[in-house]
């Protein structure tokens, strides 16, 4: 299967103030284009080549294979990551099947607002923060470069890109804020509720 770049759902200007058009024109046509460029270079004459993109990354992780882990690893995250997002998101207007499994699981909206920027915050260098389903329960999760949690043993059902291509046009180094505003402003909880349900 060839990896493609999807179109964005919405307009380059739609996330503002919070993501800028500028940010997203990079981000998306640059720098996800070049992971599924990338991605589609290693995976040629690979016997990973015909497997979906979620068995590439955990098999790819299993076996060490970098250029795989990193670019289709991304391309994955970026898929996602471009629908975890939508005007006039984020916030505590959270699907309630999906709000009761934070409140059992993650200590309720505020701590898991807490844990889950810091996740962010902490991690060092590029990498992104998430909340997955791992052995039943969610969890609040990090990983550093394109790895993401299928390739730890669990289900993403939200992701926050920390790369600083991703925030730094809008927020300069200051990744705390741009954290904030993601899950204040930006989440598209359905679609998270979306990804629960399959998870």
């Amino acid at each position: 299967m060839a990896l493609e770049l999807p179109a964005l759902p919405y307009a380059y200007d739609a996330l503002g103030p919070y993501m800028s058009k500028e940010t997203l024109e990079y981000h998306h046509d640059k720098h996800h284009m070049a992971y599924v460029t990338n991605g589609n270079a290693a995976l040629k004459d690979s016997p990973l080549a015909d497997k979906s993109i979620e068995e590439i990354c955990k098999i790819a992780y299993a076996d060490k294979i970098a250029p795989l882990v990193n670019n289709v690893g991304q391309h994955y995250n970026h898929l996602h990551f471009w629908n975890w997002m939508k005007p006039n998101g984020g916030g505590k207007k959270i699907p309630a099947r999906l709000q009761a499994a934070i409140d059992a699981d993650l200590g309720g909206y505020d701590k898991m607002r807490t844990d889950f920027i810091q996740a962010g915050v902490t991690q060092f260098g590029s990498g992104w923060a998430w909340i997955a389903k791992k052995d039943g329960k969610l969890a609040i999760m990090k990983t550093a470069n394109g790895e993401n949690p299928l390739m730890h043993g669990a289900s993403p059902i939200l992701g926050c890109d920390v790369w600083e291509h991703s925030y730094y046009i809008d927020y300069r180094n200051l990744r705390p804020k741009y954290l904030e505003a993601f899950v204040d402003n930006l989440v598209n909880w359905d679609y998270v509720d979306e990804m629960f349900s399959k998870a």
